[in-house]
């Protein structure tokens, strides 16, 4: 049975890295990963030795400080980070914009979906499925307004183009003339 994470920490020169430690049954190899709010997480499979995920560790502090840094050099950067309450608080406001989003670019367009929803996504802006939903990141309300049309005119795109051909960029450019801009600033976040 896993057992539950512990935290730990590791020193390095005069740096105090604390992470948190996991021993999993199901990983079959061993993870290591920084958030962007930069904790520091190992995961290692049930039958590998704390010593050895532990080596591990300590064979990859350079690259886990490095990221560390990045990640705290950028803060200011990145959304906020949200809570269930946040997203309760926020979701109809930014389903009620993404419907308007939708109704005004879908002029330009004319495309058939099905349904628009709001989710609290982790990695995501926006996604579209094959059946013509629309589905976005309740976070879109934090977006400055370019970046906002940007998300919805994306996923609107996918309806017609369920890729990112050449075909589905100029699809985006029609409504978002500098979408390669816009992209870049999204992908900073």
């Amino acid at each position: 049975m896993d057992f539950k994470e512990k935290k730990e920490t590791v020193i390095f020169g005069e740096r105090r890295i604390e992470y948190s430690l996991k021993k999993s049954r199901r990983a079959r190899n061993v993870r290591l990963s920084v958030s962007c709010e930069g904790a520091v997480s190992l995961i290692i499979p049930w039958r590998l030795s704390l010593e050895r995920g532990k080596e591990f560790l300590q064979s990859k502090i350079s690259w886990i400080i490095e990221k560390v840094d990045h990640f705290e050099k950028h803060k200011s950067k990145h959304l906020p980070k949200s809570t269930r309450r946040d997203y309760l608080a926020n979701k109809l406001e930014a389903l009620e914009i993404a419907k308007n989003k939708i109704r005004y670019f879908n002029n330009l367009y004319g495309f058939d979906y099905a349904k628009i929803s709001v989710r609290d996504q982790k990695t995501r802006w926006g996604s579209c499925s094959r059946r013509g939903n629309l589905s976005f990141n309740w976070k879109i309300i934090l977006l400055s307004e370019t970046q906002r049309d940007y998300v919805i005119v994306h996923e609107l795109c996918h309806l017609k183009e369920f890729n990112h051909s050449g075909k589905f960029w100029k699809l985006v450019e029609k409504a978002v003339p500098d979408y390669k801009k816009i992209r870049k600033e999204i992908r900073k976040l």
